[in-house]
């Protein structure tokens, strides 16, 4: 594989902090598009490869009332990454965060159709986890497209219903958000898992449900993320936002499991779309590594994109 250059975002305690985007660049990255591509198989019960980047599309453009994202510039994480289907213990964060090259770690906060259990998922573990140094990237697993593949997600996003539910998901990711202590402004990521269509309407349902997600969650503050395949749920979105379909979220996660650590363009996410520290890379998928005498089954990522910000430390 590839190794980033960026890795030391976070390669000792104390050294490179993440990086955080200025007021000025996050000015320029709202007059952008907003607006990820193949599913973990562990995680996320993924195809085990990314389907091949798919023709571009054509969307009718549509346009739903917003307030866009929180005007204070996000946290950023640029560096190494992994997400897992359930959330470690808090010993196996210790021992990776010592003696592995990760930084941030995706965590499955909500969503009915989440593969996993997460036992170990509370307000507690995520403070302590935060206080180790890990910069938190929250996804969000709910209805898939209706012509998802997946027969164990059987909740599928109804066309006609398409805006209202990607508002109702966002409204549950928020509480959940809140009641694990992320409350503050966090980005969350909808997890819409690969599909393979050419059909229209399953492709403008996906992206209806990603504009009414994007519009509850502007209207609490916080940033929209997406995560998808590259060959399809991003390839949509990007039709999407060349049609000047808005809101789109905020910041994409792409699924592409071609084992290059980068955030470069790549297939249907073509120049111009969703840069400015907006745009995560999983590059490889269901991975066993070891750190510190720890097992973990894993997907990896690059991360150029916003975090959960670490709470704030008060003083006296």
């Amino acid at each position: 594989m590839i190794r980033p250059p960026v890795r030391g975002a976070r390669s000792a305690r104390g050294g490179v902090p993440p990086v955080r985007v200025t007021a000025l660049t996050a000015l320029a990255v709202a007059l952008v598009l907003c607006g990820p591509g193949a599913a973990p198989a562990g995680a996320r019960g993924g195809p085990g490869a990314s389907p091949g980047p798919a023709a571009p599309r054509a969307l009718t453009p549509r346009v739903l009332p917003d307030r866009g994202p929180p005007r204070r510039a996000p946290e950023v994480f640029r560096g190494e990454g992994y997400d897992a289907c359930t959330a470690p213990s808090e010993a196996a964060m210790r021992a990776w965060w010592d003696h592995s090259p990760y930084g941030a770690v995706g965590i499955y906060t909500s969503g009915s159709q989440r593969h996993c259990a997460q036992p170990r998922l509370t307000a507690e573990w995520v403070r302590r986890v935060q206080a180790m140094g890990w910069r938190l990237v929250p996804v969000h697993i709910g209805r898939q497209a209706p012509c998802t593949a997946y027969a164990h997600k059987p909740r599928r996003i109804d066309p006609a219903r398409a805006v209202e539910q990607g508002r109702e998901e966002a409204a549950e990711a928020l509480a959940r958000l809140r009641a694990l202590g992320l409350g503050d402004g966090a980005p969350v990521y909808l997890d819409i898992e690969a599909y393979r269509s050419a059909d229209p309407g399953c492709a403008r349902a996906v992206v209806d449900f990603a504009s009414g997600w994007t519009q509850r969650l502007h209207r609490a503050g916080h940033r929209a993320g997406y995560y998808s395949s590259l060959g399809s749920g991003l390839a949509d979105l990007a039709a999407a936002a060349r049609s000047g379909t808005s809101p789109l979220p905020d910041a994409v996660w792409y699924a592409r499991w071609d084992h290059r650590a980068d955030t470069a363009d790549s297939g249907a996410l073509a120049a111009g779309l969703w840069p400015g520290h907006r745009r995560i890379h999983q590059y490889r998928g269901n991975v066993r590594e070891t750190h510190g005498g720890v097992t973990l089954t894993i997907d990896r990522n690059l991360l150029d994109a916003p975090v959960a910000a670490a709470p704030t430390r008060r003083h006296g």
